[in-house]
């Protein structure tokens, strides 16, 4: 079988996943990766400009993450329930993601509290629910105060986890140019820049743009099937401003470079042709699967974290870099003890 998914298998020390960000933003190690000179090179985020020849044009996700995890109470038996916020359906109503959903009946009460913030179950949507909240207005004040971020499950975080840590994700978890709220997981490559490191690559070194996509659970869903491209990807929307695009399309027609920060803006901008310039906000859902075997459009340079074996960021991985190359870069990164996932260290792929 041609698309394996066991082939995409590593064995990875589980001490290497990270559970809490680097002391201060952007002390991450770099690895440097050269496609065509087939070259590794070990550095620190911090030097990652050393590395950027030529003046490419840098394109970040600027989504910004909800702190989308909430504790209720069901009215029925007073037991807490952890609920996941994944999009709002209309208004004060939302998926969700939440457990013991066989054992909900339509009508039942959830209470978030004590500040009067209610919901009211609708109806179960495959392995997801339907809740209305009470109020709109409610629900950001109550999220802002008691919401939690929504890490990834390889994250842990206990329900008694102190105040400290709790308040450190809501800060770490967010990039510093975090500007449209909607994302329920962070896009981890911009999670390295400091406002001072954007500012003097900006002088000197690369061109900037941004778009956004609302990274969803899609993003975590595991392949379960072995021939991979049966895997569906999950829609995620997206937008993306005439200005920022405007830039995107300039960069292709001069021969710019043009560096993705991230699996997900890669996703989009893999997904656009930028070809003309246009005058209106360009809006809506991807659900593009990257794997080995894909032609490259729209992107040269690639920044990204260390991905999950057999994850469909780990095949977007290979697929931009070649398989065989991935797998040595993983391999050293992972003698070298490299922190993994969302809080760890990051590689840039030339």
């Amino acid at each position: 079988m041609k698309h394996k998914l066991s082939n995409y298998d590593f064995e990875l020390p589980e001490k290497l996943i990270a559970q809490k960000p680097t002391q201060r933003r952007g002390q991450s190690r770099l690895l440097v990766v050269n496609r065509e000179k087939q070259t590794l090179t070990h550095d620190t985020f911090n030097n990652l400009k050393d590395h950027l020849k030529n003046h490419p044009l840098m394109v970040f996700n600027d989504t910004r993450v909800i702190p989308a995890k909430l504790l209720a109470q069901l009215d029925s038996n007073a037991r807490q329930v952890e609920i996941l916020l994944i999009r709002e359906t209309e208004p004060e109503v939302w998926e969700v993601m939440m457990k013991g959903l066989n054992r909900l009946k339509p009508g039942t009460r959830l209470k978030f509290g004590n500040k009067g913030l209610s919901a009211q179950f609708i109806r179960r949507q495959d392995t997801r629910a339907l809740i209305q909240f009470s109020s709109s207005e409610e629900l950001t004040a109550h999220l802002m105060e008691k919401g939690r971020m929504p890490l990834p499950p390889y994250i842990h975080r206990p329900l008694d986890t102190n105040s400290q840590v709790l308040e450190l994700d809501k800060k770490r978890y967010q990039t510093v140019f975090a500007s449209h709220a909607g994302a329920i997981a962070a896009p981890t490559a911009g999670l390295h820049f400091t406002q001072s490191q954007l500012a003097s690559l900006r002088e000197k070194t690369v061109g900037t743009a941004h778009l956004t996509l609302h990274v969803g659970p899609g993003t975590f869903v595991p392949i379960r099937k072995e021939n991979f491209i049966d895997h569906e990807m999950q829609e995620e929307y997206f937008q993306v401003s005439p200005g920022n695009w405007n830039k995107i399309a300039q960069a292709k027609k001069n021969g710019q470079a043009v560096l993705a920060v991230g699996t997900t803006s890669t996703r989009v901008l893999e997904t656009q042709e930028f070809d003309k310039y246009i005058q209106k906000t360009i809006s809506g859902w991807c659900n593009c699967f990257i794997y080995p075997g894909w032609e490259f459009r729209n992107i040269d340079h690639l920044l990204t974290n260390f991905h999950l074996p057999k994850s469909t960021l780990f095949l977007l991985v290979c697929a931009f870099m070649g398989e065989k190359l991935a797998k040595t870069a993983y391999r050293e990164a992972i003698r070298k003890k490299y922190r993994f996932f969302s809080y760890g260290d990051a590689m840039l792929i030339l």
